[in-house]
């Protein structure tokens, strides 16, 4: 703690305590604000307001830095596995050799649905959008699950965890498989937690399922590039969830739900369209200048962030991964090539220097996703089964936090003030 703030409102001044984190901004803390002045703060979209204590993931977005537990994510990306950033997300360490081990073999013996789930799959429609399965799946589990719904025992919460992160490559190969007419695929325990997914979804029983290693690194990579990114939307939402004291199935459900928006977990896809109505790298200038008009509705998917005023550190080693896939592929897309160009132009242009509108992640994520073999309708559920990790290491803190209490955001009210009502025949 610094020094205290202070407020004066309608000739009265008021003094808040000043909070200092390990890192970061100091926050002001105003807990106490409205019992001491009547006033409450006005922040659509809480972008200056810090909702909880965390010690998950710590981003400065003006540096382009991306932390979890304080290891840099390029860091983890290029060295650790997807198991070893869960493993220190859910714990606050990383993992020792046996501790990963035993790890592993818990969310490899979790991997399995209740048979039954298979059958609640046939209600939906075969042109079901994966994160609507994904959704009333989720929040089904609650109901076959009761031994780990109470939030209350440490034990159950790891358990639900564990379920959570192992059931959910499970759950959305079953969505995938669904909307093509396939049969589902038990998982495999002999195969990675990657690997067992890419099984799952594009293996069939008549044959043997051969795991491309690039393929299986670049989705493990893709995974943690997506584990964590702090207080987003959908996290927010899983958190404000939780408050209310709901099974860990349901908030992450929410969570799920979230994470649907466009604006949200259907950037890539987006970003992905737009490579596609560009088509070629001489459309390019045309499209900058759409960008650039004030008057034209376009703008340039996978380009600037919410938080990051940087570069997005997640970004260069998806780019990376790009190139990886594509040359073990041998793919020869020319969506790839008008990618590279639009991002070499951008970063050269005077009007996206300015705004700082440099490629995020979703810039070259769904350009992966599809060269791997992934429909669109799929980008979004694999982005809610790396999210899930994150999920529910983040629900966890708020669950012991001691100072966390419902989510109840006040307003600033614009509606009529009271009034008297009248009869229907006298209006």
């Amino acid at each position: 703690m610094t020094d205290n703030a202070q407020l004066s409102l309608a000739g009265k001044t008021s003094e808040y305590p000043v909070l200092s984190g390990s890192v970061g901004p100091d926050v002001v803390d105003i807990r106490k604000l409205y019992g001491a002045t009547g006033a409450f703060t006005y922040d659509p979209g809480f972008t200056s307001t810090a909702s909880c204590r965390s010690a998950l993931t710590y981003i400065d977005g003006d540096e382009g830095v991306l932390l979890h537990r304080g290891y840099a994510i390029g860091e983890l990306a290029e060295e650790s596995s997807f198991m070893e950033v869960a493993y220190l997300l859910l714990n606050g360490e990383l993992p020792t050799a046996g501790e990963l081990s035993k790890f592993e073999n818990t969310i490899t013996r979790h991997t399995m649905l209740h048979e039954q789930l298979a059958t609640f799959y046939r209600g939906f429609r075969r042109d079901a959008h994966p994160m609507a399965i994904m959704c009333g799946v989720v929040g089904a589990l609650s109901a076959f699950y009761h031994d780990s719904t109470d939030i209350h025992d440490p034990k159950q919460r790891m358990i639900a965890s564990h379920r959570l992160i192992a059931k959910m490559p499970t759950i959305a190969a079953m969505a995938y498989k669904y909307s093509v007419g396939q049969p589902f695929l038990y998982p495999d325990n002999s195969l990675s937690y990657t690997g067992n997914f890419l099984r799952m979804t594009f293996g069939v029983p008549a044959e043997p399922y051969e795991i491309h290693p690039a393929v299986e690194k670049a989705m493990d990579r893709i995974f943690i590039l997506h584990a964590d990114h702090e207080q987003n939307a959908s996290t927010s939402t899983v958190r404000l969830a939780g408050s209310s004291g709901a099974n860990p199935f349901a908030c992450i459900a929410a969570g799920i739900a979230c994470l649907w928006g466009p604006a949200h977990g259907g950037a890539n896809e987006a970003a992905l369209n737009m490579l596609h109505e560009i088509g070629t790298p001489d459309r390019i200038p045309e499209f900058i200048a759409r960008a650039k008009d004030k008057n034209d509705p376009f703008r340039l998917m996978g380009f600037g962030h919410r938080v990051y005023k940087n570069y997005d550190p997640r970004a260069t080693v998806m780019q990376k991964t790009v190139r990886e896939v594509f040359d073990a592929l041998k793919v020869n897309d020319p969506v790839f090539e008008t990618a590279l160009k639009l991002e070499e132009i951008a970063l050269n242009d005077p009007y996206f220097v300015e705004k700082k509108l440099f490629p995020n992640v979703d810039f070259y994520s769904g350009v992966i996703l599809s060269a791997i073999g992934f429909p669109t309708s799929m980008f979004t559920a694999l982005f809610a089964l790396a999210r899930t990790v994150g999920w529910v290491a983040q629900w966890n803190e708020m669950i012991t936090d001691p100072d966390q209490k419902i989510g109840r955001p006040r307003q600033l009210y614009t509606g009529p003030t009271q009034r008297h009502y009248v009869p229907v025949d006298k209006r």
